[in-house]
């Protein structure tokens, strides 16, 4: 069993949480017209973070919060030795003339980003989209992505991992880098 190096503790997780927060607030001078939507699945975790925390800096605000899943938006979805378990998509509203924040943990190859923009025109046409990930490997682009909202920059190999692990506490959260997938499923 192997264990990642932590690349972002829980109390330094905390912080770029909140740094995040101010930088959307400082963005958004008028949080009527943004909404949030997180990617199903680990982008959800992270949403749902942030969420809760805008509401909390600005609580006369209500800012509407979605979820989308991508699973029959990616490119690669017919190329699985497994059946494929999609989540599912939480968004009651439209999208149309809004300023939407995509919410993601990690910024890969920018595959998942260009699969939600995709299902993202289903729910209209919004007057603009930005990013948030949370880690920004940035070495490995396959799509020109980039992040408005970044927590962290990781330069890693191309078979390395980050791992965020979500603790049901605040103390127990941490983002681990490992040298590869295969280690960080054994951890």
């Amino acid at each position: 069993m192997s264990t990642g190096r932590t690349i972002l503790s829980a109390k330094r997780l905390e912080l770029t949480l909140d740094r995040l927060c101010y930088s959307i607030l400082e963005n958004h001078q008028n949080l009527a017209d943004t909404v949030l939507i997180g990617i199903q699945p680990r982008g959800v975790l992270l949403a749902d973070k942030i969420y809760e925390r805008l509401k909390t800096l600005s609580p006369e605000t209500n800012i509407p919060y979605g979820k989308i899943d991508i699973t029959f938006y990616r490119d690669d979805f017919r190329k699985r030795d497994e059946p494929i378990r999609a989540a599912s998509t939480e968004i009651d509203f439209l999208v149309e003339n809004k300023n939407v924040i995509l919410i993601d943990d990690v910024l890969y190859t920018g595959r998942t980003i260009h699969a939600a923009m995709s299902a993202l025109q289903d729910f209209g046409r919004p007057s603009k989209i930005e990013l948030m990930c949370l880690i920004d490997r940035r070495f490995n682009r396959q799509f020109p992505i980039m992040s408005n909202y970044v927590g962290m920059v990781v330069d890693a190999l191309n078979e390395a991992y980050v791992k965020v692990n979500w603790g049901k506490k605040k103390d127990k959260s941490e983002v681990l880098l490992f040298a590869n997938k295969k280690e960080s499923q054994d951890s």
